[in-house]
């Protein structure tokens, strides 16, 4: 059974809480995450089959009506997105530290899964919106080449949607840094 994810983003906190339940009743997925974003969207993520999640994003897409912000399917999601969204990531030993900011959710959720797959990174936080004003950040860590990599294509993977908004590589990230991220 191959695992994918899915996302759909509203404008309506209360269409999002019916979407999200209509996407639950169609098919055999779980919810990663269903809760209100800064300012004042509503985000569901659904994981499971990749059939199952087409299906359910479909449903929440439609749902969505005049509502709906974005969707996106990913099939065979690299497995480290899922802990990274809801924060239960603790890389044993932070090297060189990427971050990456974005405009759109959605695009930094793509973002992430490229980055994951580029190189041998571990991810750190992938937060959506909540207490960042409509915005995504992604951190990650790894050998400087590698997080270097990453960025990059992060880059391109959010830029071709013109929704970045900055990208920065620490090489030697400070303790002090370290601490404020977990």
């Amino acid at each position: 059974m191959q695992k994918s994810i899915g996302m759909v983003e509203y404008n309506s906190i209360a269409r999002g809480i019916y979407a999200s339940d209509q996407m639950v009743k169609v098919s055999e997925v779980e919810i990663v995450t269903a809760n209100p974003v800064c300012p004042g969207k509503y985000i569901t993520i659904v994981h499971g089959d990749v059939a199952a999640v087409q299906t359910s994003v479909e449903t929440g897409a439609r749902c969505a009506g005049e509502y709906l912000v974005d969707s996106i399917v990913i099939p065979n999601v690299h497995p480290d997105v899922f802990p990274a969204i809801v924060g239960a990531t603790v890389p044993e030993r932070i090297q060189a530290l990427g971050i990456i900011e974005s405009y759109s959710l959605s695009a930094m959720v793509i973002a992430s899964d490229l980055i994951l797959k580029s190189a041998e990174l571990e991810p750190i936080e992938l937060r959506l919106g909540t207490g960042l004003g409509g915005k995504a950040f992604f951190t990650f860590t790894g050998d400087v080449a590698a997080v270097q990599n990453g960025i990059h294509v992060g880059k391109e993977a959010i830029g071709e949607k013109g929704l970045l908004n900055n990208a920065e590589v620490i090489p030697s990230p400070s303790a002090l840094i370290l601490d404020s991220l977990f």
